[in-house]
């Protein structure tokens, strides 16, 4: 079995983020990158999946020679190797059609990837992927065993859960606790040297350019109302729309 796992490469949750206002964008400068939590999540089921089923795992990733560090760090928690698009994808159905390109060109059973990523948090990617390759897909998926090629999920749905069965080939995007966390171990670090990580340019010419971020700040008003007195959060509601 192939596994093709998807990561993204965001800023450290604990980062400040401010806005260069000379530039209009996010200042990078001193900010720390971590894979996506989610996609460590997906990273780490991959893994183990590997280990008690037999499966090669493959890390996918879209960005500079600066996210190679992360992408070693995937090879040393045991991916197989590793295949970076040189390039920064613009927005979701960008990168879903990068994803899709390499894939039809090296067929996977299962691809998986975070629910979504903790920067733009759009969570789009994986369902556009699967749309692409018209393959089955589900998100967020707590739960994955696979028996043979028969999938049996755990999703979380409005609400609660619910329990799926799907066939192979599936798309499907990850969130805790569908996998414990891990950490690189030494052997792991050394082995992860020698793993190939592959660099192919981006198949599909971007036409956009961004060309400025601003952050839209929000006044509260504050205002609390009892759960009884619904017909004052109605009218509030009317109020706003008339204005």
């Amino acid at each position: 079995m192939k596994i093709l796992v998807c990561i993204s490469v965001v800023p450290d949750t604990t980062s400040k983020i401010s806005i260069d206002s000379s530039k209009g964008f996010i200042d990078v400068q001193g900010l720390t990158y971590i894979v996506g939590p989610y996609d460590d999540y997906a990273l780490s089921r991959a893994i183990e999946l590997k280990e008690s089923n037999g499966a090669d795992v493959v890390v996918l990733h879209m960005g500079t020679s600066e996210s190679e560090p992360l992408i070693r760090k995937c090879l040393a928690l045991g991916a197989d190797s590793a295949v970076r698009i040189d390039g920064i994808a613009k927005n979701s159905y960008q990168l879903a059609k990068e994803i899709a390109s390499y894939v039809e060109d090296n067929p996977f059973d299962l691809i998986l990837m975070g629910k979504e990523a903790i920067d733009y948090n759009s969570g789009q990617t994986h369902g556009i992927v699967a749309g692409l390759l018209k393959m089955t897909h589900f998100s967020p998926v707590m739960q994955l065993n696979i028996d043979g090629s028969n999938l049996t999920l755990e999703v979380e749905i409005d609400g609660g859960k619910a329990e799926v069965s799907c066939q192979l080939p599936a798309v499907l995007g990850c969130q805790e606790p569908i996998a414990e966390w891990k950490i690189p171990s030494m052997r792991g670090i050394m082995t992860a040297r020698t793993k190939e990580i592959k660099i192919l340019a981006p198949s599909i010419p971007s036409t956009q350019a961004l060309i400025s971020e601003e952050i839209n700040e929000t006044n509260r008003k504050q205002i609390m109302i009892p759960s009884d007195q619904l017909q004052v959060l109605v009218d509030y509601l009317k109020q706003d729309v008339q204005l």
